[in-house]
Order: structure tokens, then sequence, then C-alpha cells
């Protein structure tokens, strides 16, 4: 429900009003599963990724409050634009010059009313300070900008994706640690699913693909929750357990933590206050990567991937500098490995104007064949045929 806040009477001149109770978090990930609709996001996001803009975007946030650079134009970053295009508010902090004033994330708590008015930000009645509106022209313009950019960034992505595949060439290219798990995987399919773009959609296309085949399943990290939305259960759920939810871990899906190669597992905290059993895999790399290599290591015969991370915006929107991982697993994994990433816009399903006609025709024909052969049929639609013609006469 909409919470009102008093203004002081030398409020500037409005364009925009919106009020509401906040919701903030350091990391944007954490934030969106505590979210409400008419919530105002308070987050500390530079260059908004699309999948932080989606999860926001489906929280039914009333608008998104940025103490960082929703786009910075060093690449063409999507999520900004998302937002505008759902009709939610974006606006960035600009800096008043106070070093003394706190970051609004500081102060700010759970609940507390906001009140968005032109470019001024109210919290519980009190000015907190102005925030810049972000346009669609605005947003284009530094997306322009990021184009004439991106050379550079990809030449710079591309010496620390050599310079680390360099430095990790040794665990990708040697003996992978071992796990015995209970899961079955040797001589079967793996389906490895990463809540990255167009992984809904992708998902929806494939499910005959799973029902049919039946493939080991495979959530990273918050791509369990992503599989039991989709009406599957996980068999394994490999990742820092940082962006899934309490119910997927405790789905039954057997767990692997993803640790340093000191053995330092942040996620395996989470895993012991919540009471449940997981092994511990420590390599360099993402965790999707860590889900190919074990599947791969185990057996599998083919390895089909949905929502993985595949290119330098890709990468870049992760918080990642470079592939080098990635690279060196798909490397490793070979021919095993189909990537089924935007498989939704490759095959859409479309009925044709003749197969209409045909779906039409066939369900005419039962009404046909009864009318044939029962008399009352036959006298009901004389009936109705009568009385199409006074009417339309």
């Amino acid at each position: 429900m909409e919470r009102v806040t008093i203004l002081p009477k030398w409020a500037p001149k409005q364009h925009i009003r919106i009020t509401g109770p906040v919701r903030s978090d350091l990391k944007t990930k954490r934030l969106i599963p505590r979210l409400q609709p008419g919530d105002i996001a308070v987050l500390a996001h530079e260059d908004i990724d699309e999948m932080a803009a989606r999860g926001l975007i489906q929280a039914k946030v009333s608008a998104v409050v940025n103490t960082r650079c929703s786009i910075t134009a060093r690449y063409p970053n999507r999520g900004p634009l998302l937002l505008l295009q759902a009709g939610i508010p974006l606006l960035d902090m600009t800096d008043l010059g106070d070093d003394e004033r706190p970051d609004l994330l500081d102060f700010v708590q759970d609940g507390d009313p906001m009140t968005i008015l032109d470019r001024s930000l109210y919290v519980c009645d009190r000015y907190v300070g102005q925030a810049e509106i972000l346009t669609k022209r605005e947003i284009v313009l530094r997306t322009a900008i990021a184009k004439q950019n991106a050379a550079k960034e990809l030449e710079n992505f591309l010496e620390n994706t050599l310079q680390h595949a360099n430095k990790e060439k040794s665990f990708f290219l040697g003996s992978l640690p071992t796990l015995k798990l209970r899961t079955a995987i040797e001589g079967k399919h793996v389906l490895v699913v990463v809540r990255g773009s167009t992984y809904q959609a992708d998902l929806r296309t494939i499910s005959h693909y799973i029902k049919e085949q039946k493939p080991v399943l495979i959530g990273v990290d918050g791509g369990a929750d992503a599989l039991l939305q989709a009406g599957f259960q996980p068999d394994l759920i490999i990742g820092d357990m940082d962006s899934i939810s309490d119910h997927a871990l405790k789905s039954g899906g057997e767990l692997i933590v993803h640790a340093y190669l000191d053995g330092r597992a942040p996620g395996w905290a989470r895993i012991q206050k919540l009471g449940l059993h997981a092994h511990k895999y420590p390599a360099p790399g993402t965790s999707e990567d860590i889900a190919m290599l074990i599947a791969h290591e185990a057996g599998a015969e083919l390895i089909v991937a949905v929502g993985t991370h595949t290119h330098m915006i890709d990468f870049l929107e992760k918080g990642r500098r470079g592939m080098a991982s990635t690279l060196l697993t798909r490397l490793r994994v070979g021919p095993k490995l189909v990537d089924a990433k935007g498989v939704s816009q490759l095959y859409q399903q479309r009925m044709s104007w003749t197969a209409l006609v045909c779906v039409v025709l066939a369900s005419m024909l039962p009404v046909a064949v009864l009318a044939a052969v029962n008399p009352i049929i036959r006298n009901i639609l004389r009936i109705i045929y009568w009385q199409m013609r006074l009417a339309f006469s």
C-alpha cells in the first residue's frame, strides 16, 4: 500500500512524484528476492545488467534509485533501457559535494517511507539528496558512446582472458578433483541450467526434450530455482549458493559448493546453517564451468547448456573482465557440449493458415456426422440457419 510523506513547503516543482517503502541492499541479487510490488529499490549497482533489470521488473517495483552509475558507457549494458521500457523510473544519485553526507544505503532501512519529487529524494520526511532521472534519450546517447568504446574494451577483455588462461591452464588440463556422487551421470544426457538471458524461454522450448530424454538436471545457483519454477526437479545443485533460495536448497538435489583453490567456500556456512549435506569442489572459474566439468568427468554422453555466459557483454555484466575458465572448460569438454542458449529465438512454433483450416475442418466433421444421423440435431441446425438469415436480411 502506498505510504504518503508530508513534504516541506519549499519542495521544488514536481515532474514526477512516487511514494513507497524502501528496500535496499549493496547486492542486487540479494535485494530482488525481498522486493514487494510498489517498493522503491535502492541499490549500489554500477552498469545495471539485463538479469538484474528483469528481476526488478518481475518484482514490480515502483522506482529504482541507484547510488552508483547505472550506465557508465564503458560497454553497452542492457539493464537501464529494459527498466524504462517497462515503465519503471530509474534515478542515479548525484554528488552534492558534501563529504559529510553518508551514502544513502548507510542510513535507509527496509520499510522507510520514501518520496521522489522531481529530482529530490525524501526519506521519513527528511531531504536526503538529489538524483538524476535517466531518460531514454540519455541512455541511447550513452549506449552509442559505449559502442564506440567496445573495441578498446574487447582488447582489454582478450588480454585478461589470455593472462588468466595461462595461469589456470594447469588446473583445467590436469587431473580434476573427483567426487563420490549418488547421482548417476555416466552414459546419460546432462542439462546444465544457468539463470542467464533467455533462460526461461529456452527451458520452455526444450521442455519436450527434458520429458522425453530425462537428462540429469543440474541447476547452477539460481538455475535450480529456474528448474523448479519450470516444473522440474534438479538432481544436482552447484554454485556459490549466494543467489539461490532456501526452498531450492532443500528441494532434495545433491549439493556441491564451489570453493576457491585454497579450500575457502563462502557458501559453505549457509549450507551448514540449513543443516544440509554437501560436497565441496575447489576450482578456479565460474560455477557453470564447474558444472560442465563435473558432468564431463562423470562420463556424460551429452551436455546441454541453457542460460550460460558466452560472450564479452555476458561476462562484463556478470562482473568478470575475462573468460579464461570458460574458454578452457569448453576446450576440455569438446563436442559433448551443446549450447542451447537462445534456442527459443531460433525456433518459435507458429501455426500456419493451412494447419488452422485443417483444425477447423476436423472439428466440424464430428458435428456433420452427428447431424446426419440425428434428426433433433438437424432441426436445431435448421433453426439456427433461418435465424441467421433473418438477422442479416
